[in-house]
């Protein structure tokens, strides 16, 4: 995880979270916020984990986006305003 200053004057931290997973494939990328989507077979995951992180990343004014991602790992990029 990378954490920084972004935006005029320091008013948003930027958060970069990076895993070593397979990446998400294009035809996913527009449904992985969405609840209990999942790729994982039945049993083996909820789908809520990005969810409830979309959830909470909303509930503070801020944005959550796929930054990158591929076979080597995905980056997410929160970006959260400083109050």
């Amino acid at each position: 995880m990378i954490t920084r200053d972004r935006g005029t004057s320091g008013r948003l931290i930027e958060m970069l979270i990076t895993d070593k997973g397979g990446g998400i494939s294009d035809e996913h990328l527009d449904r992985i916020f969405d609840p209990f989507f999942t790729t994982k077979e039945i049993g083996k995951g909820t789908g809520l984990g990005l969810s409830i992180s979309y959830g909470i990343v909303k509930d503070h004014q801020g944005e959550i986006e796929v930054a990158k991602t591929g076979p080597a790992g995905t980056t997410f990029r929160i970006s959260i305003p400083i109050s």
